[in-house]
C-alpha cells in the first residue's frame, strides 16, 4: 500500500496539536471560533472543540447507536449517551491517544453521575472508521472532517458504516472561496480547522459522491475569528478570513429501510 507522505504529515500536525490541547486540558480559543468551545463548556469538566451542536439537530432515538467522529475528549459522546439511553451505544473515534485518556477520565465521571455504560472510544483515523459496515443508525461530527486530509474518503466511509436508512448529522467549516496560499501553509491555522477546509461546493459534493441522499443544510453562518485570543496564527489572520470560511451543519442519509 501506497504511503501519503502529504496525508501522514497531516495526521501529525494534527494529532500534535490537539494532544497538547489534551495535555494542558485548556484551549485559547473561545467559542467564537471555530474550535472554540472553551475547556469549561465539556462535558464533566473537559474541554470540547468544536464549531457547532450537531446534536442538537440530529433527533436522537432511544436504542440508536451513535458514532461521533474526532470525538475528542468525549462532550458530543455524552451528551449522545443520555440521549439514547442505557439500550443505544454512543461511540467515539479518535486517532489522539491524549485525548482518548481525557475521554476515558470523562466516561468514569459520566458513568457515576448517570449511571449509564453505554459509551465506548475506539482509536482510529476517520478515513479508516474501527467500526464494522452498517453497525451505526447515526453518524456525527463537530468540526473535525475538514481537519482530515482525505475529505471524500471521511464520507464514503461514514456511508460504509450506516445502516440503510441511517444519517449523518455534521458541523464543519466550509470555504466561500479559495484562501490565500500564504495562508494555507499556516499550519496553525489548519489545526485551527480553516486552512484545511473545501470549498463549500466540493465538500457538500463529497458526500454527494459517497451516496448519500437527501442533502439538507441545517445551519449556515459565517465564520468569524474575532475570538481567537492570543493565537498566534489565527489571530493574525482574522482579517483575511473575514467572510472567506461558514460554519455549517449538514444532514444527509443512506438510502434504504431500517431494519
Amino acid at each position: 500500500m501506497t504511503i501519503n507522505k502529504k496525508h501522514t504529515a497531516t495526521r501529525l500536525l494534527v494529532k500534535r496539536a490537539y494532544g497538547e490541547v489534551a495535555r494542558n486540558s485548556s484551549s485559547c480559543c473561545s467559542g467564537s471560533s471555530c474550535c472554540g468551545g472553551a475547556a469549561t463548556a465539556a462535558a464533566e469538566g473537559d474541554m470540547g472543540l468544536s464549531c457547532g451542536d450537531p446534536v442538537a439537530f440530529s433527533k436522537l432515538k432511544k436504542g440508536m447507536t451513535v458514532v461521533d467522529l474526532g470525538s475528542g475528549a468525549g462532550k458530543d459522546v455524552f451528551i449522545a449517551a443520555e440521549k439514547i439511553g442505557p439500550r443505544g451505544l454512543s461511540i467515539g473515534v479518535d486517532m489522539t491517544p491524549d485525548m482518548l485518556k481525557l475521554a476515558a477520565k470523562n466516561a468514569g465521571k459520566f458513568a457515576l453521575r448517570t449511571g449509564l455504560k453505554n459509551v465506548e472510544f475506539r482509536r482510529g483515523v476517520i478515513e479508516k472508521l474501527p467500526v464494522k459496515n452498517g453497525e451505526a443508525d447515526m453518524i456525527i461530527s463537530n468540526c473535525v472532517i475538514n481537519l482530515s486530509p482525505d475529505k471524500p474518503a471521511v464520507f464514503r466511509e461514514a456511508f460504509r458504516a450506516l445502516k440503510p436508512g441511517g444519517c449523518i448529522v455534521v458541523s464543519d467549516i466550509v470555504l466561500n472561496r479559495e484562501l490565500p496560499p500564504a495562508l494555507k501553509k499556516h499550519a496553525g491555522l489548519y489545526a485551527a480547522c480553516v486552512a484545511g477546509a473545501l470549498v463549500r461546493k466540493d465538500y457538500l459534493g463529497a458526500i454527494k459522491d459517497a451516496g448519500f441522499t437527501d442533502i439538507k443544510l441545517l445551519s449556515d453562518k459565517i465564520y468569524s475569528a474575532a475570538g481567537t485570543c492570543s493565537d498566534p496564527i489565527t489571530g493574525k489572520a482574522g482579517r483575511a478570513l473575514a467572510g472567506v470560511a461558514s460554519s455549517i451543519t449538514v444532514f444527509a442519509q443512506k438510502s434504504g429501510k431500517r431494519k
